[in-house]
């Protein structure tokens, strides 16, 4: 049973008195007192509970003290006024307040100081506005910080929020960094998504990406060369928040929206397997986020956006290249540093210099116009993303660095380098020596150049199967697994085939198969025999050094 308030208990005994029940019946009835019994038929609305006096504290007779160095400040230089550290070292030096404690004095200033303004007639209190805006013309961009588990392993990734500040409309991206890609690639993607530019301000706090240089106290800033070209493609107009936690509050809009999108979609802790996945969660779910209303509003974001969208600026018809193009040269290990991390290109270009394209998520490396790596950006710093195939042909002249090799570790990580890869390769190393086996399992590890894993990885079963330990055998096997494979998309019959056994077809009589019948007669020596001498049964050869 729910507990009666103390309106439905005074309700309670005003009806039970007026249907005659004296007042010690009231008190044992309701479980009451006779005071509560007189209040109740005296009045409908119970007193109001009186508030207790504030609890006296060590820090109240030091109070006017704080009071008055906070007063002084008030006409001393910016630099050179009380801080709260100031405040307690001098209470306690000059004052002996050995009792006081840090805390104590540092909630009492936070509270007090804009109240000794306000007083001092030095200033308002600190107030917010409510503020209205126009359909298509101001937005708000900010990052925030999500984790997640990717491929198993929980990391920090930053998510970039681009929100119109009439609709509500936001859009989504999650990055592993808030770099300068990021900052660009999450425009690019918003412009996209909405469909145009906002003709208005779009308000940024001070980000390293967008802002070289804060001049003191005023909105001026000092612009990076890339941001300005940016800005400049897009026709774009940015607004600067002050720093600190003021420049959040010009900013309200996104910095709740990343609070609400992270508690509600990113709870609990998103698994995936990469951030491709993630972001395509991300924008299912702002679409799913045009249903909802914002506070008290009348109509949801999407019904609000609709009205917007129109209005927005047209798209540039030439996109802005949003990556970064570096000259790196590569050293000795075949390696590229970009951003304190590592990555593998070619050996054959050891000691070259390569263009390296940066991207938010992946970075590609070129030789000329040639495209010769391309790898994922790594989430961590001080690490290393190696590609095994880049150092093939220098292990083929070095077989036994392959055991120990991090790329070979880095390729069993991703799955790249499975278990038949190792049950292979020791069945051709017990049977050929390490040495070979090891130069036979590169030669096959070349074969995926020119087909797909999934081929490559079947051959290696049926060879393994079969017995068959060389490398001409899986790229015959892995063919067939190709050949069967396109029969099926074109669904033409398969080839009978008995269960539960393996069967290797050896390259000649492959080859001898597809050739037509050959219809010409064996070939015969008889015409050859009436060459020979005919010798007499006594004839006998002559013994060297006799004469005629």
């Amino acid at each position: 049973m729910a507990k009666m308030s103390k309106v439905e208990l005074y309700a309670a005994i005003r009806r039970d008195a007026r249907s005659g029940m004296a007042s010690r019946a009231l008190q044992h009835k309701h479980g009451v007192g006779f005071r509560t019994v007189q209040r109740a038929l005296a009045s409908v609305w119970p007193e109001p509970r009186k508030k207790l006096p504030p609890r006296k504290t060590k820090l109240d007779p030091f109070k006017p003290l704080i009071d008055q160095m906070l007063r002084v400040d008030l006409d001393a230089p910016r630099k050179q006024r009380h801080t709260v550290k100031r405040i307690f070292d001098r209470l306690v030096d000059e004052h002996d307040a050995v009792e006081v404690s840090y805390p104590m004095v540092r909630a009492y200033v936070a509270a007090r100081r804009p109240e000794i303004k306000v007083e001092a007639g030095r200033g308002p209190p600190n107030a917010f506005v409510p503020q209205s805006h126009q359909p298509g013309v101001e937005a708000e961009v900010d990052f925030g910080d999500v984790t997640v588990v990717l491929a198993g392993e929980q990391v920090k990734c930053c998510m970039f929020a681009f929100r119109l500040s009439y609709s509500g409309k936001a859009v989504h991206r999650v990055f592993a960094s808030g770099g300068q890609e990021a900052f660009f690639e999450g425009h690019v993607h918003a412009f996209r998504v909405l469909g145009g530019i906002p003709t208005g301000k779009v308000r940024y706090d001070n980000l390293k990406a967008a802002v070289a240089q804060v001049l003191g106290f005023s909105r001026a800033r000092v612009e990076t060369e890339r941001w300005i070209a940016f800005r400049s493609h897009h026709d774009l107009e940015a607004f600067y928040c002050q720093p600190g936690i003021g420049g959040a509050h010009e900013k309200g809009g996104v910095e709740g929206d990343i609070g609400w999108f992270r508690r509600n979609h990113m709870v609990p802790v998103p698994e995936v397997g990469s951030l491709a996945e993630l972001n395509e969660m991300v924008d299912l779910w702002d679409l799913q986020d045009e249903a909802r209303r914002i506070g008290t509003r009348p109509r949801t974001i999407g019904e609000h956006f609709a009205i917007e969208q129109p209005l927005l600026k047209a798209l540039p018809d030439e996109p802005f290249e949003t990556g970064l193009l570096m000259s790196l040269r590569v050293d000795r290990y075949a390696q590229i540093s970009v951003r304190t991390n590592h990555y593998s290109v070619p050996v054959r270009l050891i000691g070259r210099k390569v263009r390296v394209m940066v991207h938010a998520s992946e970075l590609i490396v070129y030789d000329g116009q040639e495209e010769v790596a391309r790898h994922e950006r790594l989430l961590a710093k001080a690490g290393s993303r190696l590609n095994l195939d880049h150092y093939l042909e220098a292990l083929v002249r070095k077989p036994g660095a392959l055991p120990g090799a991090t790329a070979l570790e880095q390729a069993r990580a991703a799955g790249r380098f499975t278990p038949v890869h190792d049950a292979w390769w020791a069945a051709v190393c017990k049977a050929h020596g390490d040495r070979d086996g090891t130069r036979a399992l590169i030669e096959v590890l070349l074969l995926a150049r020119h087909m797909s894993h999934e081929h490559l990885v079947a051959g290696l079963a049926s060879a393994l199967r079969a017995g068959a330990l060389t490398a001409d055998a899986v790229a015959l096997e892995a063919r067939k697994a190709t050949e069967a494979d396109q029969r099926e998309s074109l669904e033409l019959p398969k080839e009978p085939a008995k269960a539960d056994t393996a069967t290797v077809t050896f390259l000649t009589e492959r080859r001898m198969a597809h050739l037509p019948p050959d219809t010409r007669p064996l070939p015969s020596v008889a015409i050859y025999d009436q060459l020979l001498r005919r010798r007499h049964p006594g004839a006998e050869r002559p013994v060297e050094g006799e004469g005629s």
